[in-house]
Protein backbone atom coordinates (compact mmCIF):
# COMPACT_ATOMS: atom_id res chain seq x y z
CA UNK A 1 0.00 0.00 0.00
CA UNK A 2 2.72 2.41 1.12
CA UNK A 3 4.89 1.98 -2.18
CA UNK A 4 1.45 2.22 -3.95
CA UNK A 5 1.24 5.46 -2.31
CA UNK A 6 4.68 6.86 -2.88
CA UNK A 7 4.51 5.58 -6.97
CA UNK A 8 1.87 7.54 -7.20
CA UNK A 9 3.14 10.78 -5.68
CA UNK A 10 6.50 10.43 -7.85
CA UNK A 11 3.79 9.87 -10.57
CA UNK A 12 2.31 13.01 -9.71
CA UNK A 13 5.30 14.66 -8.78
CA UNK A 14 7.03 13.87 -12.01
CA UNK A 15 3.43 14.70 -14.25
CA UNK A 16 3.40 18.53 -12.52
CA UNK A 17 7.35 18.90 -13.72
CA UNK A 18 6.05 18.01 -17.15
CA UNK A 19 3.66 20.50 -17.01
CA UNK A 20 5.62 23.09 -15.37
CA UNK A 21 8.71 22.92 -18.09
CA UNK A 22 6.04 22.78 -20.91
CA UNK A 23 4.27 25.47 -20.02
CA UNK A 24 7.72 27.71 -19.64
CA UNK A 25 8.88 26.18 -22.75
CA UNK A 26 5.68 27.40 -24.43
CA UNK A 27 6.05 30.77 -23.05
CA UNK A 28 9.63 31.02 -24.02
CA UNK A 29 7.98 30.43 -27.68
CA UNK A 30 5.63 32.80 -27.84
CA UNK A 31 7.66 35.57 -26.34
CA UNK A 32 7.08 37.85 -28.77
CA UNK A 33 3.23 37.74 -28.70
CA UNK A 34 3.52 38.08 -24.37
CA UNK A 35 5.68 41.59 -24.80
CA UNK A 36 2.78 42.72 -27.41
CA UNK A 37 0.23 42.22 -24.95
CA UNK A 38 2.13 43.80 -22.24
CA UNK A 39 2.86 46.86 -24.71
CA UNK A 40 -0.54 47.08 -25.55
CA UNK A 41 -1.32 46.42 -22.36
CA UNK A 42 0.81 49.44 -21.15
CA UNK A 43 -0.40 51.80 -24.00
CA UNK A 44 -4.47 50.78 -23.04
CA UNK A 45 -3.89 51.86 -19.01
CA UNK A 46 -2.04 55.02 -20.34
CA UNK A 47 -4.71 55.87 -22.25
CA UNK A 48 -7.92 55.18 -19.90
CA UNK A 49 -7.71 58.52 -18.69
CA UNK A 50 -7.94 60.22 -21.64
CA UNK A 51 -11.01 58.09 -22.94
CA UNK A 52 -12.70 58.24 -20.34
CA UNK A 53 -12.30 61.81 -20.38
CA UNK A 54 -13.98 61.56 -24.22
CA UNK A 55 -16.69 59.55 -22.88
CA UNK A 56 -17.74 61.02 -19.68
CA UNK A 57 -16.96 64.91 -20.12
CA UNK A 58 -17.03 65.36 -24.11
CA UNK A 59 -20.34 62.77 -24.19
CA UNK A 60 -18.22 60.90 -26.87
CA UNK A 61 -19.44 57.06 -28.31
CA UNK A 62 -16.51 54.70 -26.94
CA UNK A 63 -15.97 53.57 -30.20
CA UNK A 64 -15.40 57.28 -31.26
CA UNK A 65 -13.38 58.15 -28.11
CA UNK A 66 -11.03 54.96 -28.91
CA UNK A 67 -10.52 55.70 -32.72
CA UNK A 68 -9.36 58.99 -31.19
CA UNK A 69 -6.90 57.35 -29.08
CA UNK A 70 -5.32 55.30 -31.39
CA UNK A 71 -5.12 58.03 -33.65
CA UNK A 72 -3.37 60.06 -31.23
CA UNK A 73 -0.87 57.30 -30.59
CA UNK A 74 0.16 56.17 -34.09
CA UNK A 75 0.52 60.05 -34.74
CA UNK A 76 2.99 60.24 -31.79
CA UNK A 77 4.64 56.78 -33.01
CA UNK A 78 5.26 58.63 -36.43
CA UNK A 79 6.17 62.03 -34.94
CA UNK A 80 8.71 60.23 -32.98
CA UNK A 81 10.32 57.75 -36.19
CA UNK A 82 10.13 61.39 -38.12
CA UNK A 83 12.15 63.63 -35.69
CA UNK A 84 15.16 60.96 -35.81
CA UNK A 85 15.69 61.43 -39.27
CA UNK A 86 16.88 64.89 -39.29
CA UNK A 87 19.20 63.48 -36.50
CA UNK A 88 21.01 60.96 -38.56
CA UNK A 89 21.31 63.63 -41.10
CA UNK A 90 22.71 66.30 -39.43
CA UNK A 91 25.06 63.61 -37.51
CA UNK A 92 26.22 62.72 -41.27
CA UNK A 93 26.91 65.65 -42.15
CA UNK A 94 28.67 67.01 -39.15
CA UNK A 95 31.29 63.91 -39.32
CA UNK A 96 31.62 65.03 -42.81
CA UNK A 97 33.14 67.98 -41.99
CA UNK A 98 35.77 66.65 -39.95
CA UNK A 99 39.34 67.15 -40.61
CA UNK A 100 40.53 63.53 -41.29
CA UNK A 101 44.00 64.28 -42.04
CA UNK A 102 44.51 65.80 -38.41
CA UNK A 103 41.51 62.76 -37.17
CA UNK A 104 43.92 60.46 -38.46
CA UNK A 105 47.30 61.84 -36.73
CA UNK A 106 45.33 62.15 -33.65
CA UNK A 107 44.11 58.14 -33.90
CA UNK A 108 47.75 57.05 -35.02
CA UNK A 109 49.34 58.69 -32.24
CA UNK A 110 46.76 57.06 -29.46
CA UNK A 111 47.43 53.59 -31.31
CA UNK A 112 50.92 54.32 -30.57
CA UNK A 113 51.05 55.02 -27.15
CA UNK A 114 48.38 52.38 -26.76
CA UNK A 115 51.17 49.71 -28.34
CA UNK A 116 53.88 50.93 -26.36
CA UNK A 117 51.05 50.52 -23.36
CA UNK A 118 50.92 46.74 -24.13
CA UNK A 119 54.26 46.55 -25.43
CA UNK A 120 55.69 47.05 -21.83
CA UNK A 121 53.60 44.23 -20.96
CA UNK A 122 54.56 41.78 -23.25
CA UNK A 123 51.88 42.11 -25.33
CA UNK A 124 51.78 42.69 -29.35
CA UNK A 125 49.04 44.05 -29.94
CA UNK A 126 49.94 44.55 -33.46
CA UNK A 127 50.32 41.23 -33.85
CA UNK A 128 47.28 40.05 -32.45
CA UNK A 129 45.33 42.60 -34.43
CA UNK A 130 46.95 40.72 -37.49
CA UNK A 131 45.75 37.56 -36.48
CA UNK A 132 41.92 38.43 -36.97
CA UNK A 133 40.62 36.49 -39.35
CA UNK A 134 39.22 39.71 -41.63
CA UNK A 135 38.38 38.32 -44.88
CA UNK A 136 35.66 36.22 -42.73
CA UNK A 137 34.49 39.73 -41.62
CA UNK A 138 33.76 41.22 -44.76
CA UNK A 139 32.45 37.75 -45.90
CA UNK A 140 30.36 38.15 -43.49
CA UNK A 141 28.93 41.80 -43.98
CA UNK A 142 25.56 40.03 -46.79
CA UNK A 143 24.64 38.09 -43.62
CA UNK A 144 24.22 41.11 -41.66
CA UNK A 145 22.51 43.54 -43.83
CA UNK A 146 20.11 40.21 -44.48
CA UNK A 147 19.24 40.00 -40.44
CA UNK A 148 18.93 44.28 -40.51
CA UNK A 149 16.01 43.93 -42.57
CA UNK A 150 14.88 40.75 -41.38
CA UNK A 151 15.16 43.25 -37.47
CA UNK A 152 12.80 45.73 -40.31
CA UNK A 153 10.60 43.52 -40.77
CA UNK A 154 10.08 42.44 -36.90
CA UNK A 155 9.59 45.88 -35.85
CA UNK A 156 7.18 46.51 -38.15
CA UNK A 157 5.06 43.12 -37.51
CA UNK A 158 5.40 44.49 -33.82
CA UNK A 159 4.24 47.74 -34.68
CA UNK A 160 0.93 46.83 -36.15
CA UNK A 161 0.40 43.97 -34.06
CA UNK A 162 0.63 46.29 -30.87
CA UNK A 163 -1.59 48.67 -32.57
CA UNK A 164 -4.13 46.00 -33.33
CA UNK A 165 -4.62 44.71 -29.79
CA UNK A 166 -4.76 48.12 -28.06
CA UNK A 167 -7.30 49.06 -30.16
CA UNK A 168 -9.60 45.96 -29.21
CA UNK A 169 -7.93 46.39 -25.28
CA UNK A 170 -9.28 50.22 -25.36
CA UNK A 171 -12.63 49.37 -26.73
CA UNK A 172 -13.62 46.10 -24.82
CA UNK A 173 -12.41 46.92 -20.96
CA UNK A 174 -13.94 43.79 -19.80
CA UNK A 175 -12.16 41.57 -22.65
CA UNK A 176 -9.40 40.54 -19.57
CA UNK A 177 -11.92 40.75 -16.78
CA UNK A 178 -13.64 38.12 -19.09
CA UNK A 179 -10.62 35.88 -19.96
CA UNK A 180 -9.67 36.05 -15.67
CA UNK A 181 -13.01 35.20 -14.87
CA UNK A 182 -13.56 32.09 -17.44
CA UNK A 183 -11.15 30.40 -15.22
CA UNK A 184 -11.77 31.75 -12.06
CA UNK A 185 -13.92 30.00 -9.30
CA UNK A 186 -17.15 31.27 -8.65
CA UNK A 187 -16.93 32.41 -5.24
CA UNK A 188 -13.22 34.49 -5.62
CA UNK A 189 -15.14 36.05 -8.93
CA UNK A 190 -15.58 38.92 -6.90
CA UNK A 191 -12.10 39.05 -5.26
CA UNK A 192 -10.37 39.01 -8.41
CA UNK A 193 -12.78 41.34 -10.33
CA UNK A 194 -12.11 43.79 -7.16
CA UNK A 195 -8.03 43.10 -7.68
CA UNK A 196 -8.23 43.42 -11.59
CA UNK A 197 -9.88 46.93 -11.06
CA UNK A 198 -7.24 48.09 -8.47
CA UNK A 199 -4.47 47.08 -10.58
CA UNK A 200 -5.81 49.06 -13.57
CA UNK A 201 -6.17 52.17 -11.25
CA UNK A 202 -2.92 51.73 -10.13
CA UNK A 203 -1.01 50.97 -12.96
CA UNK A 204 -2.73 54.27 -14.47
CA UNK A 205 -1.29 56.65 -12.58
CA UNK A 206 2.17 54.51 -12.46
CA UNK A 207 2.47 55.06 -16.30
CA UNK A 208 1.14 58.39 -16.41
CA UNK A 209 3.68 59.32 -13.75
CA UNK A 210 6.42 57.90 -15.87
CA UNK A 211 5.54 60.23 -18.45
CA UNK A 212 5.54 63.47 -16.19
CA UNK A 213 8.90 61.81 -15.25
CA UNK A 214 9.93 61.78 -19.02
CA UNK A 215 8.48 65.03 -19.54
CA UNK A 216 10.75 66.81 -16.79
CA UNK A 217 13.39 65.71 -17.54
CA UNK A 218 12.79 66.26 -21.19
CA UNK A 219 12.02 70.43 -20.33
CA UNK A 220 15.70 70.19 -18.22
CA UNK A 221 17.89 68.43 -20.88
CA UNK A 222 16.04 70.50 -24.21
CA UNK A 223 16.93 74.28 -21.93
CA UNK A 224 20.52 72.76 -21.27
CA UNK A 225 21.21 71.59 -24.77
CA UNK A 226 19.46 74.84 -26.41
CA UNK A 227 21.25 77.10 -24.60
CA UNK A 228 24.65 75.59 -25.44
CA UNK A 229 23.06 75.67 -29.07
CA UNK A 230 22.83 71.75 -29.43
CA UNK A 231 21.99 70.80 -33.40
CA UNK A 232 19.04 69.02 -32.99
CA UNK A 233 18.80 69.98 -29.29
CA UNK A 234 15.30 68.73 -28.83
CA UNK A 235 15.27 65.39 -30.17
CA UNK A 236 18.08 64.55 -28.13
CA UNK A 237 16.83 65.72 -24.96
CA UNK A 238 13.71 63.84 -26.46
CA UNK A 239 15.46 60.05 -26.67
CA UNK A 240 17.49 60.58 -23.33
CA UNK A 241 14.42 61.44 -21.21
CA UNK A 242 12.86 57.97 -23.04
CA UNK A 243 16.08 55.73 -21.91
CA UNK A 244 15.35 56.81 -18.79
CA UNK A 245 12.11 54.19 -18.68
CA UNK A 246 15.34 51.54 -18.09
CA UNK A 247 16.35 52.17 -14.45
CA UNK A 248 19.52 52.88 -13.53
CA UNK A 249 21.03 51.56 -16.86
CA UNK A 250 19.43 53.90 -18.94
CA UNK A 251 20.12 57.38 -17.36
CA UNK A 252 23.94 56.03 -18.16
CA UNK A 253 23.11 55.37 -21.61
CA UNK A 254 21.60 58.89 -21.95
CA UNK A 255 24.30 60.21 -20.46
CA UNK A 256 27.01 59.07 -22.78
CA UNK A 257 24.65 59.16 -25.79
CA UNK A 258 24.01 63.25 -24.72
CA UNK A 259 27.70 63.57 -24.75
CA UNK A 260 28.54 61.81 -27.60
CA UNK A 261 25.78 63.70 -29.43
CA UNK A 262 27.02 67.46 -28.15
CA UNK A 263 30.62 66.78 -29.42
CA UNK A 264 29.56 65.41 -32.83
CA UNK A 265 27.34 68.66 -33.07
CA UNK A 266 30.76 70.41 -32.93
CA UNK A 267 33.05 69.30 -34.57
CA UNK A 268 33.70 72.37 -36.68
CA UNK A 269 35.18 74.14 -33.46
CA UNK A 270 38.57 73.06 -32.15
CA UNK A 271 38.51 70.52 -29.03
CA UNK A 272 40.27 72.26 -25.94
CA UNK A 273 38.49 75.40 -26.59
CA UNK A 274 34.88 74.84 -27.54
CA UNK A 275 34.28 71.50 -27.52
CA UNK A 276 35.19 70.25 -24.32
CA UNK A 277 34.11 72.76 -21.89
CA UNK A 278 30.59 72.64 -24.01
CA UNK A 279 30.59 69.30 -23.14
CA UNK A 280 31.48 69.68 -19.50
CA UNK A 281 28.84 72.73 -19.10
CA UNK A 282 25.85 69.72 -20.75
CA UNK A 283 27.46 66.80 -18.34
CA UNK A 284 26.70 69.62 -15.43
CA UNK A 285 23.09 70.00 -16.91
CA UNK A 286 22.50 66.24 -17.14
CA UNK A 287 23.83 65.91 -13.50
CA UNK A 288 21.40 68.30 -12.67
CA UNK A 289 18.66 66.29 -14.44
CA UNK A 290 19.24 63.17 -12.40
CA UNK A 291 20.01 64.99 -9.28
CA UNK A 292 15.81 66.49 -9.51
CA UNK A 293 14.52 63.24 -11.32
CA UNK A 294 16.01 60.45 -7.92
CA UNK A 295 15.35 62.78 -5.06
CA UNK A 296 11.80 64.42 -6.45
CA UNK A 297 10.04 63.34 -9.39
CA UNK A 298 11.05 59.17 -8.63
CA UNK A 299 9.93 59.73 -5.02
CA UNK A 300 6.96 60.96 -5.65
CA UNK A 301 5.85 58.46 -8.62
CA UNK A 302 6.66 55.63 -6.42
CA UNK A 303 4.82 57.05 -3.54
CA UNK A 304 1.53 58.27 -5.06
CA UNK A 305 1.16 55.38 -7.51
CA UNK A 306 2.44 52.38 -6.89
CA UNK A 307 2.53 52.82 -2.62
CA UNK A 308 6.00 51.19 -2.41
CA UNK A 309 9.15 52.49 -0.39
CA UNK A 310 12.15 53.29 -2.61
CA UNK A 311 14.00 49.97 -1.22
CA UNK A 312 11.33 47.88 -2.28
CA UNK A 313 11.55 49.54 -5.65
CA UNK A 314 15.59 49.22 -5.96
CA UNK A 315 15.32 45.38 -4.71
CA UNK A 316 12.59 44.71 -7.24
CA UNK A 317 14.13 46.32 -10.15
CA UNK A 318 17.72 44.46 -9.01
CA UNK A 319 15.91 41.06 -9.39
CA UNK A 320 13.65 41.39 -12.46
CA UNK A 321 16.75 42.75 -14.02
CA UNK A 322 19.15 39.45 -12.90
CA UNK A 323 16.02 37.71 -14.01
CA UNK A 324 14.47 38.92 -17.13
CA UNK A 325 17.51 41.87 -17.98
CA UNK A 326 16.56 45.15 -19.43
CA UNK A 327 12.80 43.91 -19.51
CA UNK A 328 12.65 42.46 -16.57
CA UNK A 329 14.19 45.80 -14.99
CA UNK A 330 11.36 47.89 -16.90
CA UNK A 331 8.44 45.32 -16.28
CA UNK A 332 9.49 44.95 -12.43
CA UNK A 333 7.72 47.50 -10.49
CA UNK A 334 4.26 46.89 -12.60
CA UNK A 335 4.55 43.48 -12.00
CA UNK A 336 5.40 43.76 -8.43
CA UNK A 337 2.61 46.23 -7.83
CA UNK A 338 -0.29 43.77 -9.40
CA UNK A 339 1.42 40.76 -7.53
CA UNK A 340 0.80 43.46 -4.17
CA UNK A 341 -2.57 43.56 -5.07
CA UNK A 342 -3.38 40.10 -5.63
CA UNK A 343 -1.69 38.93 -2.25
CA UNK A 344 -3.76 41.75 -0.66
CA UNK A 345 -7.13 40.82 -1.70
CA UNK A 346 -6.49 36.84 -1.10
CA UNK A 347 -3.90 36.87 2.11
CA UNK A 348 -4.96 39.54 3.86
CA UNK A 349 -4.28 38.02 7.35
CA UNK A 350 -0.90 37.55 6.76
CA UNK A 351 1.47 40.01 8.40
CA UNK A 352 4.17 40.33 6.08
CA UNK A 353 1.44 40.98 3.31
CA UNK A 354 0.04 43.52 5.43
CA UNK A 355 3.26 45.69 6.09
CA UNK A 356 4.10 45.49 2.29
CA UNK A 357 0.32 46.24 0.97
CA UNK A 358 -0.45 48.87 4.11
CA UNK A 359 -0.77 51.79 1.61
CA UNK A 360 -2.90 50.16 -1.05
Amino acid sequence: MNSKIIANGIIRALAIIVGVVSLLFFLYKIQSVLIYFAIAGVLSLIARPFIKFLRHKLKLPNTLAVIISMCLFIFIVFGVISMFIPLIVQQGQNISLLNTSEFQKDIKDLITQINEYFLSKNIDLFKEIESIDFISNIQSIPGLLNSFVGVIGSISIGLLSILFITFFLMKDTNLLHGLFLAVTPDEKEERILKSLNTIKDLLSRYFIGLIIQISILFTIYSITLLIFDIQSAIVIAFLCALLNIIPYIGPLIGGILMLTLTMTSNLEYDFQSYILPTTIYVLVGYIFAQLIDNFFSQPFIFSKSVKSHPLEIFLVIIIGGLLFGIIGMILAVPTYTALKVILKEFLADNEVVKELTKGI
